[in-house]
């Protein structure tokens, strides 16, 4: 790979000549800004981010891995997108988005000097991505929690607390037969982190209250939901409560219920995990445990900002999550 040096030996000037042709801090007369240019398309130099790269070993540009995946929720993943790109902007960052799932395109990223830090999604439990991350000289930013974070910053919904909290809440109710309908088959495979931690703290809270618990995974569709209420009822016939951790396949759910005969909250009181706007947008306001996503997105430019500028560590911050209980939960009536 060509360097600066390279293009100023070819071209038979200094390396600050050839950076200032590609800044324009200074002025270059026309013959030798064309014999440095005829150098760099020759070389096949690629400068870091042109000038603002040069002048001040910042590009302003962050990475952002979102990749789209087979179970993943676009609107969802969007909203996180969304939060992203809107605080990068009170930073002064553009924001370069990433749609592959392989470590091939962090390394060109990262190699190619175009960003000053990154951040990824969808994070694994035991992610293939996050050693590459690690090896970058760039601070990165996961947006879930790996097994092993190798010293990288994370930050997302404590999802694990978010399953115990549904539970909880339920419980409250007089609730004891309680499902979890939840992810699809191909995200469980992933061991995507958040499927896993909600999984594993509804698990552990409804066995510490001494409930019964089934889990039913559910194809992100009208016909998964259907299949997995229908599956949900016959391995639990007298449930009387239910924890939806699948948007796409939520409002298929409830209206399968509907179809199945059970009213919402008076045969089966239903609490959802999801993004605020779904949550409120359904026929009945779901009692629900809010994904943050803008304010997670924020966080996650936060703290890549502040490990570019060497003013915060790596860490982990997981946000406690809130329940808002509205027309989908009541007591249960025996």
């Amino acid at each position: 790979m060509a360097t600066i040096d390279d293009v100023a030996r070819a071209a038979g000037v200094s390396t600050s000549t050839v950076s200032y042709v590609l800044s324009g801090k200074r002025p270059i007369s026309a013959p030798t800004r064309q014999r440095v240019e005829r150098s760099i398309r020759k070389l096949g130099y690629r400068p870091h981010a042109g000038a603002r790269a040069l002048a001040s070993s910042r590009t302003n540009v962050i990475a952002l891995m979102a990749p789209l995946r087979a179970g993943v929720n676009v609107s969802v993943i969007m909203q996180f997108v969304a939060g992203v790109v809107t605080s990068a902007r009170t930073f002064e960052h553009d924001i370069l988005l990433l749609t592959q799932d392989d470590g091939a395109g962090l390394e060109r990223v990262g190699d190619g000097s175009m960003v000053d830090a990154l951040i990824m999604m969808d994070i694994e439990a035991d992610d293939p991505r996050v050693p590459v991350l690690a090896a970058l000289r760039q601070p990165s930013v996961l947006i879930g929690l790996p097994s092993n974070p190798q010293g990288l910053s994370c930050v997302d919904l404590d999802f694990e607390a978010a399953g115990r909290t549904a539970v909880r809440h339920l419980a409250q109710l007089g609730h004891r037969k309680i499902a979890l309908i939840g992810s699809p088959r191909a995200v469980l495979e992933r061991h995507t982190s958040y499927a896993d931690r909600m999984l594993r703290g509804f698990t552990a809270q409804i066995a510490e209250l001494g409930l019964e618990g089934i889990y039913e995974p559910c194809e992100s569709s009208p016909t998964g939901a259907l299949v997995a209420v229908d599956q949900v009822l016959q391995r639990m016939p007298d449930v009387t409560a239910m924890v939806v951790h699948n948007e796409v396949a939520l409002p298929a759910v409830i209206g399968t219920l509907r179809e199945r005969g059970k009213v919402i909250p008076d045969d089966i009181s239903l609490v959802a995990v999801c993004p605020l706007d779904i949550a409120v947008g359904q026929p009945i306001p779901l009692t629900a445990v809010d994904i943050p996503a803008l304010a997670i997105g924020r966080v996650a430019v936060e703290m890549a900002v502040a490990r570019v500028a060497g003013t915060l560590p790596a860490e982990t911050r997981l946000l406690a999550p809130v329940l808002t209980q509205r027309q989908s939960t009541a007591p249960f009536s025996p």
